[in-house]
């Protein structure tokens, strides 16, 4: 998790810190992370971070600067990057993407309805799916993922309407799990959702057209069997290009 351990927001669902970070930032950050990439031998790699709405750009050139970093210090290393919204700037994006991690991932977390009770009012449905559009309009060759939490008291068919909403800009790679509440102080489990309804989520999420759909109720944003499919994925896609040239 780069940028430190405070976030400027505070989602009902989540536990990590909420403060103000007062723009402080390691500049070294990116070096140590790519660093310690190169000295584990990793070959797959997911960066995330805390919100950071005290920075001019969210953080965005930071998560760039580090993808690069990586990338020069261990050119075979498949980077997934999952990143906050960015308060919608394009421009703020935009360093992402350009940088070129290998995934971009922004959570939509729960479903439309239920978003001001459940995520910080700062991040909103749309802009969420607006993030997730605007990186395949940026660059249509990276891959988008996004992550939905089940159990907080959505419908089945606002489930469906979500995927559906995804699906519509472009989405790639889907993981649906159940929520899990950190703490007292967190917002409450409605249900605890069948086992049964997850595999039928990820049978009509394959069918709406995801690359790869990972549903179960111990399943999250960074799901160690998304990582072996987009490998997989990533690998072929590279395949193609040399064959191509």
């Amino acid at each position: 998790m780069l940028m430190g351990d405070l976030c400027t927001r505070g989602c009902r669902f989540c536990a990590v810190t909420s403060g103000h970070p007062n723009g402080y930032l390691d500049p070294l950050e990116p070096w140590k992370v790519a660093q310690v990439v190169s000295e584990w031998g990793l070959d797959y790699v997911v960066l995330t971070s805390v919100a950071r709405d005290d920075l001019p750009d969210g953080g965005a050139e930071h998560f760039a600067k580090t993808i690069r970093a990586i990338k020069q210090k261990t050119p075979t290393a498949l980077v997934e990057v999952l990143i906050p919204d960015f308060r919608g700037d394009i421009n703020a994006l935009k360093k992402v993407v350009e940088a070129q991690p290998d995934v971009i991932d922004h959570n939509i977390e729960t479903v439309e309805r239920l978003t001001p009770k459940v995520r910080d009012r700062r991040a909103t449905y749309r802009q969420s799916l607006m993030v997730l559009e605007n990186v395949k309009k940026l660059d249509p060759t990276r891959y988008t993922k996004s992550s939905i939490m089940v159990g907080l008291g959505e419908t089945d068919e606002e489930i469906l309407q979500t995927m559906r909403d995804l699906r519509a800009v472009g989405v790639d790679i889907l993981t649906i799990g159940q929520y899990l509440r950190p703490s007292p102080r967190h917002i409450e489990v409605v249900e605890y959702v069948h086992p049964d309804k997850f595999a039928r989520w990820k049978e009509i999420g394959e069918a709406m057209g995801f690359r790869y759909v990972a549903s179960g109720p111990l399943v999250r944003s960074s799901y160690r069997a998304g990582e072996f499919f987009v490998k997989s994925l990533l690998r072929s896609k590279e395949g193609e290009l040399n064959h191509g040239s």
